[in-house]
């Protein structure tokens, strides 16, 4: 009987150690998926729709965001490159010294997803790219234009999505399908 009683103990000591051991996963498991949401969330508030920010982005200074798929237009010496908007205007964007060591290869139309701190434009930045030689003066000149440049922290290339079909292209008979000729 008294080996019925150990054998009973041992039993339910192995239970509490393996529900203790489940216990724990389960608890690693609820912060991974914790942090997992914590992260998708702080991106959704980061992320800004280009067509917000191309008209004015001083709503946005001083915050980190991210621009999501917009082709680069041309580039601006090694200091960075123009992002085309949605409404054909560029948008400079900045390439930290982390992101220029990435030697991405930013070709005219290649898509980009950028991260970064949206920076008010002054003459003390423009100088300083100009005396560093990031910039010629030139890129100098086009780069006056731009009221805020988003400081880029990380640049990942990605695949545009297809035009949508403009409805007063050409047809494939080269007759401009709006007028039926």
């Amino acid at each position: 009987m008294i080996v019925a009683f150990l054998v009973i103990g041992g039993f339910l000591f192995w239970l509490y150690r393996e529900s203790e051991a489940e216990e724990q996963l389960r608890m690693q498991e609820a912060a991974e998926e914790a942090a997992r949401i914590e992260a998708e969330e702080r991106r959704a508030r980061m992320l800004v729709d280009a067509q917000a920010i191309q008209m004015d982005a001083s709503p946005w200074e001083g915050d980190t965001i991210i621009v999501e798929e917009q082709a680069v237009a041309s580039s601006l010496g090694s200091q960075g490159f123009w992002m085309e908007m949605p409404n054909g205007n560029p948008f400079l964007i900045s390439l930290s010294d982390g992101v220029k060591q990435e030697n991405l290869s930013l070709d005219n139309g290649q898509g980009t997803t950028v991260t970064g701190v949206v920076t008010a434009m002054n003459d003390s930045i423009l100088t300083a790219w100009t005396e560093s030689g990031a910039i010629a003066e030139g890129d100098r000149l086009a780069a006056e234009f731009a009221t805020h440049f988003i400081e880029a922290s990380d640049v990942e290339l990605v695949e545009l999505p297809p035009e949508p079909a403009d409805s007063t292209a050409a047809d494939s008979t080269g007759a401009d399908a709006q007028s039926g000729a």
